[in-house]
């Protein structure tokens, strides 16, 4: 896929639009277009539809499955809390709370430095407020925030042993 700056410069290439002109067209500033096309600078999909409709096009973006490339430990710890998502629910949580709470307490006691310590504050902050949509998206998440907040979860020991172990097989 082009980046922004690729597929603004080949538009106004192919219409011939130089800086300063787009600039007077769309009343977005020439240095901030510039700094798109340096690559500086990155636009919302509607920002750099808004530039292209000003040179007579629109932006068609393509979605598409892309497995992601995990390591390896974070692939088995994706898996495991994938799995355990599939039992989350409000009263689970709510039974699985002293547990969580012990592991949180653990965490804070082993573990120094950022992001570490800030995730542990957003894992106590979404199980505290019983976000069960949220802790969902942590939990199978591919984003790279996700995948680092994965790596001080406090959802140790709450898979049943036989599914854990049936991840770690399947896993390999």
């Amino acid at each position: 896929m082009s980046s922004q700056s690729d597929v603004l410069r080949e538009v106004m290439r192919g219409t011939s639009t130089t800086q300063s002109e787009l600039s007077r067209v769309s009343g977005v500033h020439q240095s901030s277009i510039s700094q798109v096309l340096s690559g500086k600078l990155n636009l919302s999909d509607e920002q750099l539809e808004r530039l292209l409709s000003c040179m007579g096009y629109r932006l068609e973006v393509v979605r598409r499955p892309v497995v992601p490339e995990l390591t390896r430990s974070e692939r088995r710890s994706w898996q495991l809390h994938r799995r355990l998502a599939t039992h989350l629910t409000q009263s689970s949580l709510h039974s699985w709370l002293p547990h969580i709470e012990r592991n949180l307490q653990r965490l804070r006691d082993g573990v120094s430095g950022q992001p570490h310590l800030r995730n542990i504050d957003r894992w106590e902050s979404l199980i505290t407020r019983g976000d069960v949509p949220g802790l969902h998206r942590v939990l199978t998440g591919l984003d790279r925030d996700s995948i680092e907040m994965r790596e001080v979860s406090p959802m140790g020991g709450l898979l049943p042993q036989d599914e854990r172990a049936d991840v770690l097989r399947l896993a390999g």
